[in-house]
């Protein structure tokens, strides 16, 4: 047995409930076949380190629409680490792991997001999506108001990264197409999962973006994007429940700043810290007693919505995020809540939308 297999085996007999259950699905992960790289969702590392190098962190109440992509380069014999839900790993480990959890749930997931939010997920993305393009005339000028330096009929190019099942992306469009009569929005899906991107190509086979340009979906990683995507060629990036399952989220903004258009906006709808004591201890418990069970029952696999609830506890407050986000060289709102703040708050801090501008 190899040793890392042994540590494993070790860390599974011990008397930690958490720790039991995430050292077998680290085991079980280890030992599959499952695609490197994760689907629509992403990570950084424990916001008890004040490194952001390791960092890395859909939900318990998973709500993206292609969650796990893992947004790192499986770059071995780095001799750092991350973590994979409450458990440490060497940063190499961690594409394979999130991949073989989002392989497992891929054809589920949609199901459990509404099972396990209770339909409230949709909430969430109507308004991130909403709040992002709150208009979009039809003969488009840039989110930076320099219409001189685009073309006479510009397109609107997003990129959504870890955006698996296309929730998010099918949303763009309809808001665009239904509110301002736009057809000039193009959307360009990135995930690492195969498995959550064949889920996106079926959702929108039934639509009428179906074998049109404004839609594409591309294999690839948030830390290294495509060589295709050039640097400050897009409008409008997001990613959503997905860049906590990442295996280093200033690595994912970095790469987010360097393919936006000067006055380009980042939008990310992630998993937040519930402020209320008495709230927050409700939802945690909700969390880890019943969504693994609602796993088991829905999708024939606890130990994956297990992971996906530990990653939620790992990833980085709102403030601290909003940081990593300027670090990344975004123009942000104040560091606060609300209306003019870096961050906005749904269902009590439930889930969280950052935004940002680069300048």
């Amino acid at each position: 047995m190899s040793r890392p297999a042994s540590m494993l085996r070790r860390a599974a007999a011990s008397s930690n409930p958490a720790a039991h259950t995430t050292a077998r699905l680290l085991v079980t992960r280890a030992a599959s076949t499952a695609a490197p790289g994760g689907s629509s969702d992403g990570a950084y590392s424990a916001p008890t380190s004040t490194s952001t190098s390791t960092s890395s962190s859909s939900t318990g109440t998973s709500a993206s629409g292609a969650a796990g992509q893992n947004a790192g380069p499986n770059t071995s014999g780095t001799g750092r680490t991350t973590h994979f839900g409450f458990r440490d790993i060497p940063e190499e480990q961690k594409e394979t792991l999130v991949g073989g959890v989002f392989s497992s749930v891929a054809s589920s997931y949609d199901l459990m997001n509404d099972s396990m939010s209770l339909g409230i997920h949709r909430l969430w993305k109507d308004s991130f999506v909403s709040t992002l393009l709150p208009r979009l005339p039809p003969s488009f000028h840039s989110v930076s108001n320099s219409p001189s330096s685009h073309p006479a009929n510009p397109k609107f190019k997003c990129l959504d990264v870890a955006g698996g099942t296309g929730d998010i992306a099918l949303r763009i469009l309809d808001r665009a197409r239904e509110k301002f009569s736009n057809r000039d929005v193009e959307v360009e899906i990135v995930d690492l999962n195969e498995g959550m991107l064949d889920e996106g190509r079926k959702r929108v086979a039934k639509t009428l973006y179906y074998n049109t340009p404004q839609i594409a979906f591309t294999h690839g990683n948030a830390q290294s994007l495509p060589s295709h995507i050039a640097d400050n060629s897009i409008d409008l990036y997001t990613i959503a429940f997905g860049i906590r399952n990442c295996t280093s989220l200033p690595a994912v903004l970095s790469e987010a700043y360097r393919v936006l258009k000067p006055g380009g906006r980042i939008g990310v709808l992630e998993f937040g810290k519930v402020s209320n004591p008495l709230l927050r201890e409700v939802y945690r418990q909700y969390s880890f007693q019943f969504i693994p069970i609602m796993g088991k029952i829905l999708a024939g696999d606890a130990d994956s919505y297990q992971y996906l609830v530990e990653s939620i506890e790992r990833f980085p407050s709102q403030p601290e995020f909003a940081q990593l986000m300027r670090d990344a060289g975004f123009q942000t709102g104040q560091m606060r809540e609300g209306k003019g703040g870096a961050w906005t708050d749904f269902t009590f801090g439930v889930a969280t939308m950052w935004t940002g501008v680069k300048m």
